[in-house]
């Protein structure tokens, strides 16, 4: 899902809590002409210095509660892989910064089904795995899933200490995308906001993905992915909030 800002007025309604957790994101640049097809009615592709990026996300839900307080027994601690890029969208003068999901991977079934109902995302359920070692300044994380028998798999290893994304750096701008837009089936988009406080990152030292990208992702997409990113780092995450989704108008 996607990251907000840290207000919570009381007539918005909440679709769940949770906290995200050591977050690897790796983030590739793409011509924009790839994600045309997939951008939401009423945004426009966002970019960084000219340049247009898709990301590679994975990360742990923990403690996840539905409407805020409902947790749902099994279902609250799980991975997650996504793959992202970015928006934005002008609403009485106020520039959204968004985030759309391509495909999301969950291990979780009533998990996949409850978003793809929900939001019209493209959630997939797939066997998943992780590994998070941290020791002083050092920081590893991997997240894998199993597809057509054969696993994937994307990492990142950190040699120094996390530091907050300075403001108007290109951290900040994958890390601080505060709305969600999703296409519906009618042609017409869902927004939704997610609330959280921003983020400490490591910067990676070694990251990349291993495996089968094409079958999930596209010939093209997939070709993107299996070289090595033009940037990589941790995010260590906070506790989130996932506010209802709106048809926009």
């Amino acid at each position: 899902m996607v990251g907000g800002s840290n207000q919570m007025p009381r007539e918005k309604q909440v679709f769940l809590s949770a906290k995200w957790q050591d977050l690897v994101m790796l983030n590739y640049e793409v011509e924009s002409k790839l994600l045309s097809d997939y951008v939401p009615a009423g945004t426009v592709l966002d970019s960084f210095e000219g340049r247009t990026y898709v990301s590679l996300v994975g990360f742990q839900f923990r403690q996840t509660k539905l409407f805020g307080f409902l947790p749902v027994s099994f279902h609250s601690d799980f991975e997650e892989v996504n793959l992202r890029f970015y928006v934005r969208r002008k609403v009485r003068g106020e520039e959204r910064r968004g985030v759309v999901f391509i495909a999301e991977i969950v291990p979780k079934q009533a998990v996949a089904q409850v978003a793809r109902l929900a939001y019209g995302e493209n959630y997939i359920c797939l066997p998943m795995k992780h590994r998070v070692n941290t020791a002083g300044n050092l920081k590893s994380a991997e997240y894998e899933w199993k597809l057509n028998r054969a696993w994937c798999r994307l990492h990142a290893q950190a040699t120094a200490a996390p530091t907050r994304a300075k403001e108007g750096s290109f951290e900040q701008f994958i890390t601080e995308h505060y709305w969600g837009y999703s296409a519906q089936r009618r042609g017409d988009s869902l927004e939704y906001e997610v609330s959280h406080v921003p983020w400490n990152v490591w910067m990676a030292t070694v990251a990349g993905f291993e495996g089968d990208a094409k079958s999930l992702y596209g010939s093209a997409m997939g070709e993107i992915l299996q070289r090595q990113p033009d940037s990589a780092f941790i995010a260590d995450g906070s506790p989130v909030v996932v506010f209802r989704g709106r048809k926009m108008q």
